[in-house]
C-alpha cells in the first residue's frame, strides 16, 4: 500500500491535518540513500541515473512533491475564500471587477507573470419579475420571488436569457419536464398547449432543455423549482437557459473587443434563446401551486418520488398563473486572468489549470472554493520557484469570467487560441466547486485515469485519519466519470479543442446551489468547517499539474482508453440488439488497442534507459513520443461536429443533442438511436466514430500511410 506524502499545513486558529512521521528506520534508510545518491552525482555530474538506488530526478521529484504538500495552509485558503465572498459578484457587475482585481493582484504579488485577456459578451439581467396566482374562489396570491431581503445586493432569482414577456394560463405539472413525462401526460389525456408548466429540476435535463421541450409542446411559460429547498432556507436556484455555450453574438469566433458582433435578430443568435419566458420558484411556492391543482392524478411513476405525494394532481384547472419577466441584454466586458509559469525544456507545451470566479451570488461553493484552492496552488508554486524549481513544460493558471452565463470566458479564450491549443496543450485540469460536501468525485478522459489514481495515493484523506484519498475513493465511489456533460469550463477544451481533461470536486451536490445562501458562513458551518477538504483538493490539483508538467514522458495511458472504448462498444452493441452492425467500431478499437500497446512498450523502453542531459538523441525520441501522446485526443474530433450541436466536435465524449439519448458517449450515435433514425443513419454515425478512432490511432502511431 502506498504511503501518502506527508502534509503539515501552516495554520493560525484552524486545526491542521495530522502529519504522519515516517518510522525511524525508514528515515535512516532515506538519509543513507540520499547520501549515496548525492555522492554519486557529485562525481558523475553528467549522469542522471545513479546505479541500483534511485535517480537524482526521482529524488528531486520526491523532494518537490513533499515541499508542495507540506506548504499547504487551510488558514490561508480560508482567508482567500472569506475575501472572495464578501460581496456578490455576478459577471459584468462592479463587484465582479473587485474580485478580478483581488485575483490579479494576488498572482502579481507572488511575482508570477500575469495578464488579463479581455472580451466583450452579451449578458442578461433582470429588471422586473412577478408571479401571481388566481384561484377558483376568486382570491389571488402574489408570490415572494426573493430569497433575500429587498435591499440585498444579491441579484433576484431569474433565468438568464429568458425572453421578456408575460404568460397567463392554467398550470400543468410536468414532473421533470422530460419527453417521457409529456408522453405520460398524453396517455392520461393531458395537454400543456396554452398552459404554464411547472417542472421540478431533475438529474437528466438542464433548465434550457426543460424550457426547450415545453416550448415545443405549446406551453406559454415555464416555472422551475428545486426540491432541496435551498438547504431549508427557502433558497431559489438561479441559472441560465441559453442553448449552447459561449457569447451568443459571436458564435464560433472569439468575442474580442472591437470584433464582429451579430445583431440580436440574427437567426444564429435568436436560436440560442427560448421563445417563452421562464422563472425559478422556491419549493414553498411550488408546493402552493401543486396543492391547488385539479385534473387527473399524476402518473404512478411520479408519485412518492421526491415530494410528490400519492394523491398529487397534474392540472389543469382550479388555478391560473400570471407570470412576467422583464430583462435587459447588455454588452459587457469580461476578463480572464492568466498566469504563465514558463517551462525550462519544453516551454512550448502547456499544462492548464482552470477555475471560474464569477458567481450568481456570494459563490462560496460555486465557484470560489475552487478559486481559493487555485490561489493557494499559485502561492505554493511561487515557493517552489523560489526554491529553484522550474517546470519542464509551461503551466498556465486561468481564472475564467462569466462561466455562469454559459462558460463564456473560457469559450471565448479557447476560440481565440484554438490552433495553438491544438498544437501544444497537454491537458486541462478543471476545478469548479472544489468543495460541496464529503467524498471525492472526478471525471476524466480515460488516458488520465491512472495518473489521477496515483496522485490520490499521495494525498491524505481529509476525513479519515491514516488513509489516503485513493483508499477512501476506492471504498466509497471508485468511479471516474466520463466528461460528456456540459456544465463547466472543461467543455470547450475537450468537446471543441480535443484537449485531455479532468474535472474534480468534493461532495456529490449541495442544497444551496445558485441561491443567496451559498456563502462563507454556509461553508464553515456545513461543507468544510476546517478547510481540510480544500487543502486536499488543492494538493490533488497541484500535484496533477506538477506531474503533467515535469515528467519527461507525458503520463498518459492509452491502453486504459482502449479498454474504455471497448466497454462503450459492448454497451452500444447490447442496445442495438444486432439490428445494426458495430463491426466498423470493433475493427477501429482493435487497431487502437494494438497501437496503444506499442506506444506503452516504447515509453517503457525510454523510461528504462539511463541518459545524460546532453543526450540529444534520447531527448528527440522523448519529444517525438510526447507529441504523439499529446495529439491522440484531437483525433476524436470531427470537423462537422455533432448534428444539431455542431460547435461540439468530439465524437466519443460530447453532449447529445437529444435529451432522451441513452448513452453517455458516442453522442452522434446516441442521438440517432433516440430519434428512431433509420438503420442507415445509425450505421453512418457508427462509421463516423470508427473513422475518428482510426485518426486517433494514426496520431499515436505517428508517420504517414
Amino acid at each position: 500500500m502506498s504511503q501518502p506524502l506527508t502534509t503539515r499545513p501552516t495554520v493560525t486558529g484552524i486545526s491542521i491535518i495530522p502529519f504522519r512521521q515516517p518510522p525511524p528506520l525508514c528515515s535512516f534508510l532515506f538519509v543513507i540513500v540520499l547520501f549515496v545518491a548525492t555522492f554519486y552525482t557529485l562525481h558523475h555530474p553528467d549522469a542522471v541515473t545513479p546505479p541500483l538506488l534511485f535517480s537524482r530526478n526521482a529524488y528531486n521529484a520526491l523532494r518537490l512533491r513533499r515541499l508542495f504538500l507540506s506548504s499547504a495552509s487551510n488558514a490561508t485558503i480560508s482567508s482567500y475564500l472569506r475575501e472572495l465572498t464578501r460581496h456578490p459578484h455576478l459577471a459584468g457587475t462592479k463587484p465582479s471587477l473587485d474580485t478580478l482585481h483581488y485575483v490579479f493582484n494576488h498572482f502579481q504579488s507572488l511575482g508570477l507573470e500575469t495578464h488579463v485577456a479581455e472580451y466583450e459578451a452579451l449578458l442578461s439581467y433582470p429588471t422586473h419579475i412577478s408571479v401571481t396566482a388566481s384561484f377558483s374562489n376568486t382570491t389571488t396570491l402574489e408570490f415572494d420571488l426573493n430569497d433575500v431581503p429587498g435591499d440585498s445586493p444579491v441579484v433576484r432569482p431569474y433565468h438568464a436569457y429568458s425572453p421578456s414577456g408575460s404568460a397567463q394560463g392554467n398550470v400543468v405539472f410536468v414532473n421533470h419536464g422530460e419527453e417521457r413525462d409529456y408522453h405520460a401526460l398524453e396517455s392520461i389525456g393531458v395537454s400543456v398547449k396554452g398552459c404554464v408548466v411547472l417542472a421540478r429540476k431533475g438529474e437528466n435535463l438542464g433548465r434550457g432543455a426543460i424550457v426547450k421541450i415545453a416550448e415545443a409542446k405549446g406551453a406559454l411559460g415555464v416555472l422551475i423549482y428545486a426540491e432541496n429547498d435551498g438547504g431549508g432556507f427557502g433558497g431559489i436556484e438561479r441559472g441560465t437557459v441559453m442553448r449552447g455555450i459561449g457569447d451568443p453574438v459571436s458564435p464560433g469566433w472569439p468575442g474580442v473587443v472591437g470584433g464582429e458582433k451579430l445583431s440580436l435578430d440574427d437567426e444564429l443568435v435568436t436560436r440560442r434563446f427560448p421563445k417563452i419566458p421562464s422563472l425559478p420558484l422556491s419549493l414553498r411556492n411550488a408546493e402552493i401551486i401543486l396543492a391547488s391543482l385539479g385534473g387527473a392524478r399524476a402518473p404512478l411513476e411520479w408519485r412518492n418520488s421526491g415530494r410528490v405525494g400519492p394523491g398529487q394532481r397534474v392540472g389543469p384547472g382550479r388555478m391560473v398563473i400570471n407570470m412576467t419577466f422583464q430583462g435587459e441584454m447588455k454588452m459587457k466586458k469580461i476578463n480572464n486572468v492568466v498566469v504563465t509559469i514558463r517551462g525550462s525544456e519544453e516551454a512550448d507545451r502547456y499544462v492548464i489549470l482552470g477555475n471560474h470566479r464569477d458567481a450568481w451570488t456570494y459563490g462560496a461553493v460555486d465557484p470560489n472554493s475552487g478559486t481559493s484552492a487555485l490561489l493557494d496552488i499559485s502561492r505554493r508554486f511561487a515557493l517552489l520557484l523560489k526554491s529553484g524549481w522550474r517546470p519542464r513544460r509551461t503551466i498556465l493558471l486561468c481564472s475564467w469570467d462569466a462561466e455562469e452565463f454559459g462558460m463564456i470566458g473560457s469559450t471565448e479564450w479557447i476560440e481565440e487560441n484554438v490552433l495553438n491549443l491544438g498544437a501544444s496543450a497537454v491537458a486541462y485540469l478543471n476545478v469548479d466547486c472544489a468543495v460541496q460536501g464529503s467524498g471525492f468525485f472526478a471525471g476524466a478522459t480515460p488516458q488520465l485515469d491512472g495518473l489521477l489514481v496515483d496522485v490520490l495515493k499521495l494525498v491524505q484523506d481529509p476525513d479519515a485519519v491514516g488513509l489516503t484519498v485513493e483508499e477512501t475513493f476506492k471504498s466509497q465511489n471508485n468511479i471516474i466519470q466520463r466528461l460528456s456533460r456540459v456544465d463547466s469550463d472543461f467543455s470547450g477544451f475537450l468537446h471543441h479543442a480535443g484537449i485531455p481533461s479532468i474535472d474534480m470536486y468534493y461532495g456529490a451536490d449541495y442544497p444551496v446551489y445558485h441561491t443567496a445562501f451559498d456563502s462563507y458562513d454556509w461553508m464553515i458551518h456545513n461543507a468544510d468547517p476546517l478547510f481540510h477538504r480544500h487543502v486536499a483538493m488543492a494538493g490533488i490539483w497541484g500535484l496533477l499539474g506538477i506531474l503533467l508538467a515535469d515528467e519527461p514522458l507525458i503520463p498518459f495511458d492509452y491502453i486504459s482508453y482502449a479498454e474504455q472504448l471497448q466497454a462503450h462498444r459492448d454497451k452500444l452493441s447490447k442496445l442495438l440488439e444486432g439490428k445494426v452492425s458495430v463491426n466498423p467500431l470493433s475493427m477501429a478499437i482493435q487497431e487502437f488497442s494494438l497501437v496503444a500497446k506499442e506506444a506503452a512498450d516504447e515509453a517503457k523502453k525510454l523510461k528504462g534507459k539511463s541518459y545524460s542531459k546532453n543526450d540529444v538523441a534520447a531527448a528527440a525520441k522523448r519529444r517525438e513520443l510526447n507529441d504523439r501522446l499529446m495529439l491522440v485526443e484531437r483525433g476524436f474530433l470531427d470537423a462537422e461536429g455533432i448534428k444539431g450541436k455542431e460547435w461540439f466536435k468530439h465524437l466519443v465524449y460530447g453532449p447529445a443533442a437529444e435529451p432522451e439519448s441513452k448513452l453517455g458517449f458516442f453522442p452522434g450515435i446516441a442521438d440517432a438511436i433516440a430519434m428512431n433514425a433509420s438503420e442507415g443513419i445509425i450505421e453512418h454515425e457508427i462509421w463516423r466514430v470508427a473513422r475518428a478512432i482510426q485518426r486517433a490511432s494514426k496520431a499515436l502511431k505517428g508517420g504517414f500511410t
